[in-house]
């Protein structure tokens, strides 16, 4: 310290620390006039004496003028040291970047201003240093007094200058000191960052890509927290840099997709706008360059992207469509990271999502699987099939019937029809309101995908072993009517129409029967379909009075105007000839004796049979065939029709159909119907009958007389024959 008094004049020292500014400025020239000389004469050591000096007495020293006079000193020596000033920045710089944290905003200002001058002069030497200086031009952006900010920037712009131009400068080190203050919220501190990443990225030396992944990382804020930022120009900034960033990616010839990809779905699902069209117009470039690199993340892209394509935004949704269909269009073959369980299982999962878009396009995922990854598919096959069969009760009905195709492309082989059938009928049953709203689509929708005939003798044999009987008649009643009213199903009716001629429609006819026995007016509407009208008249004459109820003429009353439809026009051209179709009539009568007159059915089916053409009809013809003899419903392309026949049995049995014992097998199961019914009529009667007070006292209490009351004129009036006391 001796030697830096000897050099330094007391003067000079004084006016250092003046109150006035420019009092310092000129006895910072002094010093700097001074350092020149000993630089010049090369005596290092009385140059060390001077800038410890500064250091201790002034920049540490509690005085403001001081600590202002030191800084401003420390500049001044730098400059006359000027060539020779690196090996003496240890001493220099350390104070000045101290300094950055002063209390005084002034001192803050003139420590930007001594490291501005101290970096021009040295330049590239002051690298070593970078990193501290980079800490502290941070907390300055932020600062709360304005000249301070300003000559941060100031600072900052030359320091970008000399990185920039500088070999010294290590991009590796850089990083993670940007990476630890990315999760700094405040706006200023975001700009100066994005500022750095664009200047850093503008160096050709540099490859930023390589880094790219730490500013996207998601584990804290990032250049995409930044496109959120409340501020307009940090968005703005952070969405030119991000817009660079994606430019090179696509002319750069080798990028680490797969990274980046993991990040860039997390950034999908923000709750800001602007960063998920960003995230997902990321996605959709990537789908597109990626390549192999991105097949281990297929699952995740498709997780990002089916939320997406329900989005409110229109722009997101259509680069989120656009990457969808990319992205089904790439095939990979498993076993190089194509996961077809995990991206199963993404579909399955958005199967439940609230959007009709996003569903649709699961589903459309699931059947692209099942196109090229069958086995693969069937091998996750229960973790997805209960998901499907609830989508079948979806409100959309595009969707219901894109589950449907999935269903039947799962139903090709016969272990999985007939999973398939079971299940539905389970669904069916569970849920009431499933079969009244979409049975008819499904089983509709199912017959074209499935072969009719094959879906109808499945469930049929299904509904047999069906434990619930009240399901089985409300079944057995949905399959009849669309069988009668579907236009999908015509071929099976054109089929069912040849029962007594045609060994596959008898066969059809007899599988049909065993589970249609459920429900009267189905058997009904099965046997008038068939032709097999002798039958039909038989199940009708067989009814008693407790299967006539409500119900039943419900039915009955739907029946008697799907006679009226085209569907039946072969049976009301087939009245033109009474004669030869007598039971046909005979099983028209019957029913319109079952319906209550002033029904709308009633009269529609009076009028019917009045357009008959007149037929005398002969006792003889329904008489019981005597033992030699027997009417019978013989082969005929136009239906049944009387004629004799020497078999005693063959009014019984026709074309190897024993109606016989049909008849019993129906009157077997409507026996087990009624059973049912009495039982739950029990049930409901003790149950209500436990919420009617009926004690004998109230009745008593009833029937007994007011004896307060005067009698009443009626009562008072004697009765023809009764005696007056």
């Amino acid at each position: 310290m001796a030697d830096a008094l000897s050099v330094v004049p007391a003067a000079v020292l004084r006016n250092l620390s003046d109150k006035l500014y420019e009092k310092r400025k000129n006895a910072a020239l002094e010093v700097e006039g001074i350092v020149k000389q000993l630089a010049m004469a090369g005596d290092h050591d009385k140059i060390t004496a001077v800038i410890n000096l500064l250091t201790n007495e002034y920049t540490y020293s509690p005085q403001a003028n001081h600590r202002k006079g030191g800084l401003i000193g420390l500049a001044a020596a730098t400059v006359g040291l000027t060539s020779e000033a690196a090996q003496h920045l240890d001493q220099i710089v350390p104070p000045v970047l101290n300094s950055f944290a002063d209390q005084d905003s002034r001192v803050r200002y003139y420590a930007c201003e001594a490291l501005y001058n101290i970096a021009k002069v040295v330049r590239g030497d002051f690298i070593v240093f970078f990193n501290q200086i980079f800490d502290a031009l941070c907390k300055l952006s932020a600062d709360s007094d304005a000249n301070v900010q300003s000559a941060a920037h100031l600072l900052d712009r030359l320091v970008k200058d000399i990185v920039t131009e500088s070999d010294q400068f290590s991009i590796e080190e850089f990083i993670p000191l940007l990476r630890e203050r990315m999760n700094v919220l405040n706006p200023y501190v975001r700009q100066f960052l994005v500022g750095w990443i664009t200047v850093l990225d503008s160096v050709p030396d540099i490859d930023m890509l390589g880094f790219l992944p730490d500013f996207l990382d998601g584990a804290c804020p990032s250049l995409f927290n930044m496109l959120s930022d409340s501020s307009h120009e940090i968005r703005q900034q952070a969405d030119s840099a991000l817009s660079e960033f994606l430019q090179e990616i696509k002319n750069s010839p080798s990028v680490d997709y797969g990274r980046m990809a993991e990040i860039l779905v997390q950034r999908a699902a923000s709750p800001d706008e602007f960063t998920r069209l960003t995230a997902i117009t990321w996605i959709n470039e990537f789908v597109k360059l990626g390549g192999d690199q991105l097949v281990p993340h297929y699952a995740d892209i498709l997780g990002a992207i089916l939320p997406c394509i329900s989005d409110k935004e229109d722009k997101i949704r259509v680069v989120a469509i656009e990457t969808n269909e990319e992205l089904r269009g790439i095939q990979a073959a498993p076993g190089v990271g194509f996961d077809v369980g995990a991206i199963l299982s993404v579909a399955r999962r958005h199967l439940s999502s609230e959007w009709e878009a996003t569903r649709i396009e699961a589903l459309h995922w699931i059947s692209t699987l099942l196109n090229r990854h069958r086995e693969g598919v069937l091998s996750f096959l229960s973790d997805v099939f209960e998901t499907l069969l609830k989508a079948l009760s979806d409100p959309s009905d595009e969707v219901v019937l894109l589950v449907l195709e999935v269903h039947a492309r799962i139903a090709e082989d016969e272990k999985h029809f007939n999973q398939l059938n079971v299940y539905l009928v389970q669904n069916f049953r569970d849920d009431n309101s499933l079969l009244e709203k979409r049975g008819a689509l499904i089983v509709r929708r199912l017959c074209v995908l499935l072969d009719t005939e094959r879906v109808y003798r499945k469930l049929s044999t299904i509904l047999q072993r069906e434990p619930e009987l009240d399901f089985a008649s409300v079944m057995v009643q949905a399959l009849n009517l669309i069988l009668l009213t579907s236009s999908e199903l015509a071929n099976l009716r054109d089929l069912l129409k040849k029962t007594l001629f045609d060994a596959a429609a008898k066969d059809l006819f007899l599988s049909l029967y065993a589970s249609w026995c459920h429900s009267p007016m189905a058997i009904i509407s099965l046997c008038l379909l068939a032709q097999t009208y002798h039958h039909a008249s038989t199940v009708i004459q067989a009814l008693v009075e407790e299967d006539i109820n409500v119900k039943f003429l419900v039915q009955l009353d739907k029946l008697i105007h799907l006679l009226e439809t085209p569907t039946f026009a072969y049976l009301r051209l087939q009245l033109l000839e009474p004669g030869r179709y007598i039971w046909l009539l005979k099983a028209l009568y019957g029913l319109l004796m079952l319906l209550p007159q002033q029904s709308v059915a009633f009269k529609i089916l009076r009028t019917r049979l009045k357009t008959v053409p007149p037929y005398s009809f002969s006792g003889e013809q329904f008489k019981r065939p005597s033992p030699g003899k027997a009417f019978t419903e013989v082969n005929h392309v136009g239906g049944s029709q009387i004629a004799e026949d020497g078999d005693a049995d063959a009014m019984n049995v026709h074309n190897g159909i024993n109606f016989a014992s049909l008849l019993k097998n129906f009157a077997r199961v409507q026996d087990q119907h009624r059973s049912h019914s009495k039982k739950q009529s029990q049930i409901r009667c003790s149950s209500s009958s436990k919420d009617i007070e009926r004690p004998e006292e109230a009745n008593r209490a009833l029937a007994a007389p007011d004896t307060n009351r005067p009698p009443s004129r009626t009562s008072s009036r004697r009765s023809p024959g009764q005696l007056q006391l």
